[in-house]
């Protein structure tokens, strides 16, 4: 093995020590500094400066400099055109400048005068190909770079880039990170304000279901005590996703529950839904609106009043006879003065009700093709006197075996009443769990 010279010792020492710098748990700034600061000793330089592209600005931010005074630092903004830094950039090479004081491409060569500083060594910073900063060497000595001093700068560059590229990923990992845990907690509140026991209705079997398709959704069912007779349900879907539309249902279901409970001696059916909207119009920005089925149903009378707020049309099921509930108007939040219509319907003993949101007939399978509302009522004819419970069974599982594995992109929620005389006959008239 060839002996090494006491140079290339050096310089090997040198090349491993700043390897180093950018190992452990530091801040990227602190990084940058240490690598400042070594490129500086390591050249017999007398100033290092580090700047990245800002992207957005279109510029280059300092991030970090060593033996440079605060005057030459805030000396004026040094932008991507610079020809120097251009030059470094585009071509991706080290571009040297022995007497900045005499050089039409320095910008502030008064500047460069007044801190001592004479020549002058641009290296770009590339990560995957692209651009990402440079790292500038000082000397007050003229044409003081040589192809030793490009190496080390090449290197601290390389070094600098690595630590950079860490950090972001770092930084995005602790984001995506947060982010995630975010959702999680908002999928936990927006479940608890799913009810999570039925109402107990002396001569109603009640059945209901939310399958989220994100870890939050906008979809929302809940029941609500009107009088000691009558019970008030309430299927929404809010027109969004993620964590605003979590945040917007919050507040629906709030408004609901504030405005709806209490009975119709306070507020009939119209009032509500009128107040519903309203609110829903002054908190939807540009694009957002909900969709909602609200229904009461009597058990003394055997009546049920609804109205349908641009949602999918509920469906009154009696001997196998299928009947769409579409009176009512526009969706929530579109605008203040709108005009919804209430409509009646006489039940009878076996009439079932089932309400959904789209995200049960707009499943598709992996050809793309919708299980669609045909699809829907022939799974419903298969089993024409299920309980409630049972019916969203069949149900879910008619879709299921059509859609297979296939992603989903909506939320589904399914709530079916069932007129049963001798359902629940030791229930009380309404008994929902309000507080979760």
């Amino acid at each position: 093995m060839a002996k090494r010279s006491k140079e290339q010792i050096e310089r090997d020492e040198k090349i491993f020590q700043i390897s180093t710098l950018v190992a452990g748990d530091f801040e990227l700034k602190e990084v940058l500094d240490r690598l400042a600061e070594a490129a500086v000793k390591f050249t017999n330089t007398t100033a290092c400066s580090i700047r990245l592209i800002d992207q957005a600005a279109d510029d280059m931010k300092m991030r970090s400099t060593y033996g440079l005074s605060d005057k030459y630092r805030s000396k004026g903004p040094v932008s991507r055109k610079d020809p120097v830094i251009n030059e470094s950039l585009t071509k991706n090479k080290a571009v040297i400048i022995d007497d900045m004081s005499k050089d039409a491409r320095v910008k502030y060569p008064q500047a460069s005068l007044d801190e001592g500083l004479i020549s002058q060594m641009t290296v770009p910073m590339e990560f995957r190909g692209k651009p990402i900063g440079v790292v500038r060497l000082y000397s007050p000595k003229p044409a003081y770079f040589d192809e030793e001093t490009r190496a080390i700068a090449r290197l601290v560059a390389t070094q600098c880039a690595t630590a950079i590229t860490n950090a972001r990923l770092y930084n995005q990992a602790v984001e995506g990170a947060r982010m995630a845990e975010q959702m999680r907690l908002g999928g936990v509140i927006q479940r608890r304000m799913i009810p999570d026991k039925l109402p107990n209705i002396h001569g109603l079997d009640i059945g209901a279901v939310y399958r989220p398709c994100f870890e939050i959704g906008g979809d929302l069912y809940d029941f609500f005590d009107i009088d000691e007779n009558t019970i008030g349900i309430c299927i929404a879907d809010v027109i969004g996703k993620g964590i605003p539309a979590a945040m917007m249902m919050s507040m629906f279901r709030a408004t609901i529950r504030a405005f709806a409970g209490g009975g119709y001696s306070r507020h009939t059916l119209e009032e509500v839904i009128s107040h519903l909207n309203r609110t829903t119009v002054n908190e939807c920005r540009d694009g957002e609106f909900i969709t909602m089925f609200f229904a009461s149903i009597d058990v003394k009378k055997m009546q049920m009043r609804y109205c349908n707020c641009g949602h999918e049309p509920a469906l009154h099921i009696r001997n196998g006879k299928i009947t769409e509930l579409d009176k009512g108007g526009l969706v929530l939040g579109i605008m203040n003065e709108t005009e919804h219509e209430v409509g009646i319907v006489d039940l009878l003993d076996e009439d079932i009700i089932l309400m959904y949101t789209d995200g049960l007939i707009d499943s598709v399978n992996f050809n793309g093709e919708m299980w669609g509302r045909d699809r829907m009522l022939k799974a419903i004819d298969q089993c024409p006197s299920c309980c409630a419970e049972n019916l969203i069974k069949n149900l879910l599982g008619f879709r299921r075996r059509f859609v297979g594995l296939a992603p989903q992109t909506d939320d589904t929620s399914v709530v079916a009443v069932k007129m049963d005389s001798s359902a629940n006959p030791h229930g009380q008239n309404v008994t929902v769990d309000e507080e979760k």
